[in-house]
């Protein structure tokens, strides 16, 4: 684990809970001066810890360094209460409700592999969960990302002048206008 102490975790914390909050209410959220809080936020972007601007977090870096995938098949009555005991699961960063083999599908982080079987044993004991398969990510080649998808759209609009980006099933009357 990197040499992160309670204040660094803290400013970490707060940056997940408001990924906009600017230097001065960070630092008077904490307590600590502005200053500090700058530079501790400085020292974990060049060490890797933060990435894209500082809003996204390097989970290996502060000792999460085993990524599994977790496809769990439930009594389809307890569906929702599966999904709301994850939710209670620190390590379950991500939970789908999924098509195919399984129901569910999550994506867990864990210190070691007795850290994951904690987990793991966690989920198996949520009511409604049938049994879960589990796959170890041994290296990730591509991140989560959406700046690709994101360029797509910038390109297609630059083609069609006056075209508005593509509107979200569900979305209200919210529309960007790119030309």
């Amino acid at each position: 684990m990197n040499s992160l102490d309670p204040t660094d975790l803290k400013i970490l914390l707060e940056l997940i809970r408001d990924p906009r909050i600017q230097i001065g209410e960070l630092s008077d959220a904490l307590g600590i001066a502005r200053n500090t809080a700058q530079s501790r936020v400085r020292r974990m972007l060049r060490s890797g810890i933060l990435h894209d601007g500082g809003r996204e977090i390097d989970l290996e870096a502060v000792g999460y360094d085993v990524v599994a995938f977790v496809t769990i098949e439930v009594t389809h009555r307890e569906l929702d209460g599966v999904v709301g005991a994850l939710r209670l699961i620190p390590q379950v960063l991500e939970v789908h409700e999924i098509s195919g083999r399984g129901d569910v599908w999550c994506r867990v982080v864990a210190t070691d592999t007795h850290n994951l079987q904690a987990a793991l044993r966690s989920i198996l004991r949520i009511k409604g969960v049938i049994r879960t398969e589990t796959v170890l990510a041994l290296h990730t080649h591509i991140p989560y990302r959406t700046e690709p998808l994101i360029s797509r759209l910038v390109q297609g609009s630059a083609l069609a002048p006056g075209r508005s980006a593509p509107r979200r099933a569900g979305s209200a009357d919210v529309q960007v206008n790119t030309g």
